[in-house]
């Protein structure tokens, strides 16, 4: 399953990457913002899953939510926000925008890896 990781941190997409590693998941791409993730995605249409942080420049994770949202739906391409964003608007906006679920950084392993494993395939 090809998986889209979506931050302006290097570290932080690594840091994903290595944790979904863990889980089996190795098939990975990855945008540092949401301009750029929109052309991974044009480029990768078999990409199954996406991470997405809030805060990036460009485009930030609510606004690439929203255009993914224009053509994919939450069952065909399920998206979960990464993000330091943890006050509850921001969960219910998110949420509302089309997010399948949420995950408050900093988080561990074993959060990453719970709150992925429904859509891993």
């Amino acid at each position: 399953m090809k998986i889209l990781v979506v931050d302006d941190s290097s570290t932080m997409r690594r840091i994903i990457c290595n944790t979904l590693k863990t889980v089996g998941q190795e098939d990975v791409v990855q945008a540092g913002d949401g301009v750029e993730a929109l052309a991974v995605l044009e480029k990768n249409p078999d990409v199954q899953l996406i991470l997405s942080d809030w805060n990036m420049p460009n485009m930030n994770g609510l606004d690439f939510l929203k255009k993914v949202r224009e053509t994919k739906s939450k069952e065909e391409l399920p998206t979960v926000m990464v993000t330091t964003e943890a006050e509850k608007t921001n969960v219910v906006t998110a949420i509302k925008a089309g997010a399948n679920n949420y995950i408050v950084k900093p988080f561990t392993p074993e959060i990453l890896s719970e709150k992925v494993a429904p859509f891993i395939k």
